[in-house]
């Protein structure tokens, strides 16, 4: 089955004032957006990686580029609006692994995994929702909810589309989870913190 990612970076980045990109912050010197496109490039079931981005973005875009991931550019009309967009202008007729460009601990392992638990639900869409108590354990402060079976949830920013519906309403799995690659979306400073202290204690028990 042929599976495409494709990259939301078009955010503005207000919550952390100035003029720097959100997806351009750096995580242990490393910008957001790179990390994502790396991980998506070390799945084994993503054939293609696309960014999607706006004219908010021009350096976001020029660091896509290099990292060897295509661009496209969408009018910056909201997440849901710019994604339908370029779903459209590059004519995805496929799932389409939508995912956010502030999600640093994403790998390719995971989204492997993601992308079988898709294919094994057999239903055009997924979403990944994360518990809010596991956010806010690993220092995480969510601002997007959804609400499942009566509990509300953080929405992780990973999603499977069917490219070929991207104007229906799509039926889709459900799945909680725990774990730091899905918790950690950066949307603060503080998030940011959560994030480069997680890593180093990561990498200190590793060794």
């Amino acid at each position: 089955m042929r599976i495409v990612a494709l990259i939301m970076a078009g955010g503005r980045g207000e919550r952390f004032g100035g003029d720097i990109e959100k997806p351009m912050i750096k995580l242990l010197g490393k910008p957001l957006i790179r990390r994502v496109i790396e991980a998506t490039k070390a799945s084994k079931r993503i054939s293609e990686t696309y960014v999607a981005v706006t004219s908010y973005n021009p350096q976001t875009a020029e660091e896509a580029a290099k990292a060897s991931a295509k661009v496209v550019e969408t009018k910056g009309h909201g997440y849901h609006a710019d994604l339908r967009e370029a779903v459209l202008k590059l004519n995805l007729n496929c799932p389409v692994l939508t995912i956010s460009s502030d999600l640093p601990l994403v790998n390719g392992e995971f989204l492997d995994e993601i992308i079988d638990k898709y294919e094994k639900s057999r239903k055009p869409a997924l979403t990944v929702l994360a518990p809010i108590e596991n956010c806010r354990k690993y220092g995480v402060y969510p601002t997007s909810f959804y609400e499942h079976e009566g509990n509300t949830y953080a929405v992780s920013g990973i999603n499977i589309i069917d490219g070929e519906r991207i104007l229906e309403e799509q039926q889709q799995k459900v799945i909680i989870c725990r774990r730091p690659e899905a918790i950690f979306n950066v949307n603060t400073f503080e998030d940011l913190e959560s994030a480069k202290n997680y890593l180093l204690r990561s990498k200190k028990t590793s060794k």
